[in-house]
């Protein structure tokens, strides 16, 4: 660090405190993980909040140093937050899309942190984009809370 700047000498990677992580942003699917299985919009697959959410609670519940359930629920209480506040004024929608879309940032923290890992933030990622409007929203909201249950089931134990 020179000048309270990161430098690309840092040995956490170039640039960043956080290092040279793979970019989650990118098109790499999660791992046992079919994203486009998880769709918001048109027909509703009839086990997205059945086995699709089951095989994601399985894979992120998979990393036992990270991904702890009461860091996902953070991340789960947040966004009801935000649902609720959509569905008493669904006219304010795009006004808090950018807020919502922040639980990104807060998960690539976590991330950073080692809190939860990368699979996690792209499946919040994936499932945050297709958050369009008050009805997507919701079902991105409800896939998570079906994933939380599941998740419960891989790692019950652990508060």
């Amino acid at each position: 660090m020179a000048n309270g700047r990161y430098d690309n000498q840092s040995p956490r990677g170039p640039g960043r405190p956080g290092g040279d992580r793979q970019n989650w942003r990118d098109d790499t699917p999660l791992s046992n993980i079919v994203q486009e299985d998880i769709q918001f919009a048109g027909q509703i697959d009839p086990q997205l909040f059945n086995e699709i959410a089951k095989r994601c609670a399985k894979t992120i519940g998979d990393n036992q140093k990270r991904n702890k359930p009461s860091q996902l629920r953070r991340f789960y209480d947040e966004l009801v937050m935000w649902t609720a506040k959509v569905e008493q004024n669904p006219q304010r929608f795009d006004e808090y899309r950018p807020f919502i879309l922040m639980l990104n940032a807060k998960a690539a923290y976590a991330d950073g942190r080692e809190l939860v890992d990368s699979n996690f933030v792209k499946l919040l990622d994936h499932c945050l984009r297709q958050a369009a409007d008050a009805k997507t929203l919701n079902y991105a909201k409800l896939f998570f809370e079906a994933f939380l249950g599941f998740y419960k089931e891989v790692r019950p134990r652990e508060s």
